[in-house]
């Protein structure tokens, strides 16, 4: 049920109206000042708020304006004067709707009717928006974040680590032999390992952290206000948690257990995005050199020579 009120000084306009929209379906408040109304929304909602402009201490556009501000209510001006007040006015105040007082009960309803059609038609409209913002930075393989969004955020993680100087680390993961397990399990076997992953790497990170997938088999993780041997903890328990999750059953044998293997940095001080990356996949790539299923750290000075 919508919930509306109003507001009006005038105790027969307030029960009149309250009366009225109540028989016609709505939650109805009623209430003779502005500060009964902004100390309502502090705890509930409201749909639509119907205001008359005298008020007093303020004035329905004064109250149009800060209940705007701050919440997502329509506003209905209701005036008794015929004039120095027009419905250009109240829509540029913020409001919704405008209508000259004695107030005919079929024409407010139609107004109301109309305000909350609109309302519905602009949820739908952010609700879409909101849809295709997250399509449009997500993978809907794994549903972490893609490329694309990473590329933005750790822009965002670099600036605030120059004005706090709060460390930073960056993890690259990657599945062992994912290419001859796909070959030998088919793709559909293979998307549910990166489904696997991708909820892997969720549930071990923070609310700070992020995780995205660079792309096939490629994972990266961000860590603010994290240290490389803080990092090194989360990597192991991503490490453990997949071996536990992915296996693949053999008729007869044991489970064939997915690996991973990992690169750990920090970032340096006035490095670029490519450099941290670069390190961060150098890290990576030691370790599938060094055996795979492992995890190597790398601090700037540690970069090693291409094979």
């Amino acid at each position: 049920m919508k919930k509306i009120a109003i507001v009006d000084e005038d105790r027969s306009t307030r029960d009149s109206v309250t009366d009225f929209l109540t028989m016609a379906g709505f939650e109805m408040f009623a209430f003779s000042s502005a500060p009964e109304v902004l100390s309502y929304l502090e705890i509930q909602p409201l749909d639509i708020l119907i205001t008359e402009i005298p008020l007093k201490g303020t004035d329905g556009f004064e109250l149009t304006d800060t209940i705007k501000k701050k919440h997502n209510t329509d506003i209905i001006i209701l005036t008794g004067f015929s004039t120095g007040h027009s419905y250009e006015t109240a829509i540029n105040k913020g409001a919704s709707d405008f209508l000259f007082k004695p107030v005919r009960f079929e024409e407010l309803l139609l107004r109301v009717k109309r305000v909350l059609h609109e309302r519905h038609l602009t949820a739908e409209r952010n609700e879409m928006l909101k849809q295709l913002e997250h399509m449009a930075i997500t993978d809907p393989l794994t549903q972490l974040y893609n490329l694309r969004y990473f590329y933005n955020q750790i822009e965002k993680e670099m600036d605030r680590f120059n004005r706090y100087g709060r460390p930073l680390t960056l993890m690259l993961l990657d599945i062992d032999n994912f290419k001859i397990f796909n070959d030998t399990y088919g793709h559909l076997e293979g998307d549910r390992i990166l489904v696997t992953l991708g909820k892997v790497i969720t549930d071990s990170l923070r609310t700070m952290d992020t995780g995205y997938r660079l792309g096939g088999e490629e994972f990266t993780v961000l860590l603010p206000e994290t240290t490389m041997n803080e990092g090194l903890v989360v990597a192991e328990r991503i490490q453990k948690n997949l071996r536990n999750l992915a296996q693949v059953p053999h008729l007869g044998q044991e489970p064939e257990v997915t690996t991973l293997s990992i690169g750990i940095t920090e970032y340096v001080t006035g490095e670029c995005p490519e450099d941290f990356v670069r390190r961060a996949d150098k890290a990576m790539y030691l370790s599938k050199k060094r055996g795979k299923d492992l995890i190597s750290i790398l601090t700037d000075k540690e970069l090693p020579t291409e094979p």
